[in-house]
């Protein structure tokens, strides 16, 4: 499924997914908006897939919109504008639901709509020279597809700063505010990604699929009767499940579980 977008590689249940077009800094258009969008609802589906790994060639992880994509919706009608806008915003919602882990390995600076792919991901390991920056209001733009996922990131107390000036800021502030969970030096970044696929290892597939779901039905919810009955509802049914209850039974009588000796 590679192409001249994207590279991608399956190895020990991993997919590896890589964007391809260093010479635009990774910038992405129409044809790449599809094929990320149709690398990850595949790694959705497969079932010898436990994790995926969204990576990038080059010095730049993501520069958000390629030029020629830029000169060609400054022509656009609004009606194409809507149409355009929500490829992105599909893409954006296949890779934020995918029931796979996914792991953003940041080895470059992320601007813009980058930003939103690094925070579609579940996690995020970056190098410490990397910047990032929403630069959208520098064009008269706002990065509104992007928005539901950045914010969820980093908070909306910080993305009111960081959405409105534009600033740059570096991977440390990057961890600080939360946007990325980890920042190693260049030569540690692949060894602090494989540590993250080590530990996605040891759990349970179908428990990881439920908690990805756990996390959308949770985050931003009032805690009243609804919300405890959901959740209610999805310890009851993972506990009743063949891997709940193969889980429980290999650590009461001291075994490794089903998934780790398959």
């Amino acid at each position: 499924m590679s192409s001249k977008h994207l590279q991608i590689s399956h190895e020990n249940a991993v997919l590896r997914i890589t964007l391809a077009r260093p010479e635009v800094r990774n910038a992405f258009s129409e044809e790449a908006i599809a094929a990320l969008t149709a690398a990850f609802a595949e790694a959705g589906a497969r079932a010898d897939v436990r994790a995926v790994v969204l990576a990038a060639q080059g010095p730049a992880f993501c520069a958000g919109a390629d030029l020629n994509w830029m000169r060609r919706m400054a022509d656009y009608t609004r009606e194409e504008n809507l149409q355009d806008a929500a490829k992105l915003a599909e893409m954006l919602r296949v890779m934020h639901e995918c029931p796979k882990p996914t792991i953003a390995r940041v080895q470059g600076d992320v601007y813009a709509g980058g930003m939103g792919l690094v925070a579609a991901c579940d996690m995020a390991v970056a190098v410490d020279t990397a910047g990032f920056c929403l630069s959208e209001v520098k064009l008269g733009l706002i990065p509104a597809t992007i928005s539901p996922y950045v914010v969820r990131a980093m908070g909306a107390r910080v993305a009111q700063r960081y959405f409105l000036t534009a600033e740059r800021f570096g991977a440390a502030e990057a961890l600080r505010i939360g946007f990325v969970h980890e920042v190693v030096r260049a030569e540690a970044l692949d060894a602090k990604v494989d540590e993250l696929l080590a530990a996605l290892r040891g759990t349970g597939p179908d428990a990881v699929r439920a908690c990805k779901k756990l996390l959308r039905d949770v985050c931003g919810r009032e805690i009243d009767a609804r919300l405890i009955a959901t959740t209610v509802q999805g310890i009851a049914d993972i506990r009743a499940s063949g891997e709940g209850r193969e889980g429980v039974q290999s650590f009461l009588n001291k075994r490794q579980p089903a998934w780790l000796r398959t």
